[in-house]
């Protein structure tokens, strides 16, 4: 009974200290990720743990400074400027739709006056609604920027954290073994080996996925001559990653404006971008996630789904983690499903 309490109050306190502990949490499952590599290090190379450990801590700062850097000084330059541009894109799209109208009207006189004017009343009131989008917008970029100097607070404290539990991960591994029964750390370490192989396999899948949209979307803009391409390339494979939406929400409707507002070349050229896209995608997104993940595609794509339908995007990292969780833990027999129908 006691044994029990303690864990009980072990959970409810490490419950409420979650939130706060986000960056260590982050950390830890960063260097269980970054385990195999260093092992390999270890064994293949027969390097000593704390120079396997710095040259993979090393090599992951380097990406992170990277992709750190491509941001900051493109994306956020990007959308700086696309912030300032976008009252005016805003209008200018009212006004295709007023013109739109104005046609309709011309080739309608049969039509009552009244419905013309109820419809020039709800483009209005969806042009304050766009402008007031463009100023939250605008001002939301602004409180994000304001937001940096504590997000750097918190990244030190993640890195920091993640070399110190890369370095003592033997000690951290062998004091929790000295709590468990030899049942119990079989089963933990077969869960535990098959998590790892499963999440790097499920973030290099995504990596892959969203590098092959990102690059066949920045190539289409190039070519098509759109401002901002970097910008629109990032938002592409974001709205890509939803299930329910994907690459169509961006490219359609953006295709189908260029196309009203007299630029058919770049409008057809955006439809095309979109079908190639997404035949390209749906030809090897089953091969890269069968291969990657370790499970099948149907049930990659099922999780992804409900995950997201379920918990929003935080659902698409959680429903694939808990299929995964599950063949694992099938694996280690503390799942068994001996019934018969």
């Amino acid at each position: 009974m006691k044994k029990w309490l303690v864990v009980i109050v072990i959970i409810a306190v490490g419950c409420f200290l979650i939130p706060y502990s986000l960056p260590l949490i982050l950390a830890f499952i960063t260097a269980l990720l970054l385990e195999p590599a260093i092992q390999k290090l270890i064994k293949g190379v027969r390097l000593k743990r704390i120079h396997a450990v710095t040259i993979v801590f090393s090599l992951f700062v380097l990406v992170i400074g990277f992709l750190s850097y491509f941001i900051v000084a493109i994306l956020v330059q990007q959308t700086m400027m696309f912030s300032q541009k976008l009252p005016f894109l805003l209008s200018e799209m009212t006004n295709v739709v007023n013109q739109l109208i104005r046609q309709w009207q011309s080739y309608s006189s049969s039509i009552p006056k009244e419905i013309i004017v109820s419809l020039e009343n709800s483009v209005e009131t969806v042009k304050n609604l766009l402008l007031s989008f463009a100023t939250n917008f605008t001002q939301s970029m602004i409180r994000y920027i304001t937001m940096i100097p504590e997000f750097i607070i918190h990244f030190l404290v993640y890195l920091v954290a993640l070399f110190l539990i890369s370095l003592d991960w033997p000690q951290l591994k062998k004091g929790l073994e000295n709590h468990l029964s030899d049942r119990t750390k079989q089963r933990l370490t077969i869960i535990v080996t098959q998590l790892s192989r499963a999440g790097i396999g499920f973030i290099k899948a995504q990596f892959l996925l969203s590098l092959i949209t990102f690059l066949l979307a920045l190539g289409g803009l190039l070519i098509l001559k759109v401002d901002y391409p970097v910008l629109f390339s990032l938002l592409i494979v974001i709205v890509d990653i939803l299930p329910i939406l994907g690459t169509g929400s961006v490219l359609v409707p953006w295709g189908i404006f260029n196309i009203m507002n007299g630029h058919s070349g770049t409008g057809i050229g955006l439809i095309v971008l979109f079908v190639l896209i997404t035949v390209i995608r749906r030809t090897i997104e089953p091969k890269i996630f069968s291969s990657n993940l370790g499970i099948s595609s149907l049930a990659a794509l099922i999780s992804v789904y409900l995950g997201f339908r379920l918990l929003g995007v935080a659902g698409l990292f959680i429903g694939p983690a808990l299929v995964i969780i599950i063949e694992a833990m099938i694996k280690a027999g503390v799942i068994k499903f001996t019934f018969k129908i």
